[in-house]
């Protein structure tokens, strides 16, 4: 499928307004928080990276905005896609069912987990078009999802189209989930870690198939992510997330080269982008971090920081640096100070 026939069915999106509008967003389990207040909005087109180390509460965001919470686990606040008039939480299945894959649609980490084992790759990606009555019939659903395969990337598309998931390799397998989410032109697409688990080469090509994927579709993007290399690569504005919160936020390029949060500044001193010392190494975070529910009262990260204070005890208030853009810490580092990296000379596309 050509991109022009795919901007051609993008149900005339335009290049203005809020895809994703997230406000007040909470998670909890037996009353303990997990995600707090996460307030956020993502605008038509645009791409978005969530970072955070593991137990940061990035994939259960994801999870919330999705509808697909594990059982025991309930979102509170409000979350509004593409302008659906009412709001996803709380919602039930047969409305989250109406905009999931829709309006909305999902990359996962793990390919098999989102893949019917038994039935053919074709014939999942024309169930999608069928389900959301994009497509006028079983046909014209097969034809398209051939031509999406194709669009991704795999070899012989017809006879990929006939392939079980367990006879693709995992690199096959992520682009048929990829041509799944994509099957009906979301206007939003949320990737959990889409590359973890494939090796350098092919993370580079899934990347860029995603990437190309939005913009064909004009589409936004939320890409949840450890790999701050990666978001420096594919996206255009940064939220960094640490405890459940949001915890600074802005364009990639100056959250990356000054960060404010000293949690932000920490992660960018010990991942590959960072200019290691005089002895060839990089910094560290001291620590590790929480069990989820665990976090310490007021600042999240202030067991961790070497800045902490008594006055952390206490919750940092949200300090806006633009539009967008802000950090929450109580002893931020100097906006003049620039970050041991060398996020300035990112790939961005």
């Amino acid at each position: 499928m050509s991109a022009a026939g795919t901007r051609a069915r993008g149900r005339g999106r335009g290049d203005a307004g809020d895809v994703l509008v997230v406000q007040g967003l909470d998670v909890t389990v037996r009353e303990q928080m997990l995600v707090e207040d996460v307030t956020f909005t993502v605008r038509s087109g645009e791409r978005v990276g969530l970072i955070g180390e593991s137990g940061s509460g990035k994939s259960l965001t994801a999870l919330a905005l999705m509808g697909l919470l594990p059982e025991g686990l309930t979102a509170t606040g409000s979350v509004r896609v593409d302008g659906v008039r009412h709001d996803l939480v709380g919602a039930d299945e047969r409305a989250m069912s109406r905009v999931r894959g829709r309006d909305i649609a999902m990359v996962f980490q793990e390919p098999m987990t989102a893949l019917n084992p038994t039935m053919r790759v074709g014939d999942q990606v024309a169930e999608a078009m069928l389900i959301h009555r994009t497509r006028p019939n079983r046909k014209a659903a097969h034809s398209a999802a051939v031509e999406l395969l194709e669009q991704v990337g795999l070899p012989d598309p017809p006879d990929t189209a006939r392939a079980y998931p367990h006879q693709l390799s995992g690199g096959q397998r992520q682009r048929v989930v990829l041509a799944l989410a994509l099957a009906n032109d979301p206007a939003l697409l949320v990737c959990d870690e889409p590359t973890t688990a494939l090796d350098v080469t092919v993370q580079a090509f899934v990347l860029d198939l995603i990437v190309q994927g939005v913009l064909d579709r004009r589409a936004a993007m939320v890409f949840i992510t450890h790999d701050l290399a990666v978001v420096a690569t594919v996206c255009e504005r940064v939220m960094v997330m640490y405890g459940g919160r949001i915890v600074e936020a802005g364009p990639v390029q100056a959250v990356f080269t000054r960060p404010r949060h000293r949690y932000t500044q920490g992660l960018l001193g010990a991942s590959d982008l960072a200019v290691v010392d005089d002895r060839g190494r990089l910094a560290t975070i001291p620590g590790s971090v929480p069990a989820a529910g665990r976090f310490p009262a007021g600042c999240v990260f202030r067991n961790r920081c070497a800045h902490a204070t008594a006055l952390c005890e206490t919750r940092p208030p949200w300090t806006a640096t633009g539009n967008d853009a802000g950090f929450a810490c109580h002893h931020p580092a100097d906006a003049a100070d620039a970050a041991p990296t060398s996020a300035s000379e990112g790939r961005q596309r």
